[in-house]
């Protein structure tokens, strides 16, 4: 993006993008910071139905991050919001913004109790610890409307000031779920399974296998089938070889007419293949 400053913004058709990767700050010295009164001009300037909001920051100030917050869900877009590093402190109030609330399986998440720099007489220091007391409620009310812990639990939580995994925020309710970006409906190592299902499912499969191992297979299987003509006798060493007149699972009244076709054939052999690599 060109002339990109302070954060990024990007609109493509009815949806906008927004990457906040930097402090929220109310002076933005860097090109990643972000502030409310930038940030305020240009979303509301927006004509868009879907609005997407990328968090990875330590946080910041409070106060920009509650004008944040409440300048997205004024907006008349759906909001989503995605932690896809960090999430921390002030940060954590903006991704509270979004209906749909997704989290990175490999984010980090932390809320604490408001917290700052002073100086003064005893007089001073009380009123302070009272301010951070009203500013962190400010937080709370923001947490409570999403999440679906007690208040009680929530404060305590606050209080240990530790990073919560991607599972613990979808259980507590500040993420609505988890980014699917790890996730494989069937988990398996097996290269063959792979191929298989590749295969089924009429996809383009390309493998990368070491010369000297696909030499060996075809030296291994030419001399199997070699053994195998010079005495067909000679039972075959794979107990699923549908040619083994010993097969255990063989049926001896099978109709000659259910032999494998070539396409199963060609399967089978493709399993023996790729056996040699699982």
């Amino acid at each position: 993006m060109k002339n990109k400053k302070y954060y990024a913004l990007e609109t493509n058709g009815s949806t906008a993008q927004i990457v906040i990767f930097g402090d929220i700050t109310s002076w933005p010295w860097l090109e990643s910071d972000v502030s409310s009164y930038n940030f305020q001009k240009e979303v509301s300037a927006l004509d868009v139905d879907e609005i997407e909001v990328h968090i990875n920051s330590y946080g910041g100030e409070v106060a920009e991050a509650l004008a944040i917050t409440n300048t997205l869900m004024r907006h008349k877009a759906k909001i989503t919001t995605y932690v896809d590093g960090f999430a921390c402190s002030a940060a954590t109030i903006v991704f509270m913004a979004g209906e749909r609330r997704v989290i990175s399986p490999l984010a980090n998440f932390l809320v604490h109790p408001a917290w700052m720099y002073t100086q003064g007489n005893a007089d001073d220091l009380r009123k302070t610890a009272d301010d951070l007391d009203r500013i962190t409620e400010q937080s709370i009310k923001a947490y409570m409307a999403r999440i679906s812990k007690s208040r009680e639990e929530l404060e305590a939580l606050m209080k240990e000031d530790r990073f919560m995994t991607p599972e613990e925020v979808l259980e507590w309710g500040f993420a609505t779920e988890i980014d699917a970006l790890l996730e494989e409906e069937n988990p398996s190592q097996s290269v063959r399974e792979k191929v298989a299902a590749k295969l089924q499912a009429g996809d383009v499969v390309r493998i990368n296998l070491d010369a000297s191992k696909v030499a060996g297979v075809i030296l291994s299987e030419m001399e199997r089938l070699q053994a195998k003509q010079a005495d067909p006798e000679e039972p075959d060493d794979d107990p699923k070889d549908p040619d083994n007149p010993d097969d255990p699972d063989e049926d001896p009244e099978k109709d000659p007419d259910d032999d494998p076709d070539e396409e199963t054939t060609k399967e089978t052999a493709l399993y023996r293949f790729l056996e040699a690599f699982n």
